[in-house]
């Protein structure tokens, strides 16, 4: 068994309650989430009003897009129902990300530029 430092075991958890932000559109981004229990609402401001986007429950992650390119939050997370989120520090993204394939950090990077250019034009 590898030994490992306190801080690299210790799995950070947070509880949000139904109505309450993760976090909202515009924000600065150095966490990601995977949610361990419930579901939480994508929502993004348009000039009709909020739209939603999607939800992501058990198993899902979301908040990543601002750890890969350093861009303000692109939508909203809004907690649905009680939820248990994993939180992924930018510090623990970015160690899984330099491990990576080259090849690999390159496509992320095409595929958030897409979806942002893609969620810009909606």
């Amino acid at each position: 068994m590898q030994h490992m430092e306190p801080k690299q075991r210790v799995i950070e958890r947070k509880v949000f309650y139904a109505g309450q932000y993760v976090f909202r559109e515009g924000e600065e981004g150095n966490l990601a989430y995977l949610v361990q229990e419930g579901r939480v609402e994508i929502i993004k401001r348009t000039a009709t009003g909020d739209k939603l986007l999607g939800d992501v429950s058990r198993g899902g992650i979301f908040g990543e897009m601002a750890l890969i390119d350093n861009q303000p939050r692109m939508a909203s997370a809004l907690a649905a129902e009680q939820t248990t989120l994993i939180i992924v520090t930018r510090e623990q993204f970015e160690k899984k990300l330099r491990d990576a394939d080259p090849f690999i950090r390159g496509l992320l990077n095409i595929f958030v530029r897409n979806i942002r250019s893609m969620a810009g034009k909606s």
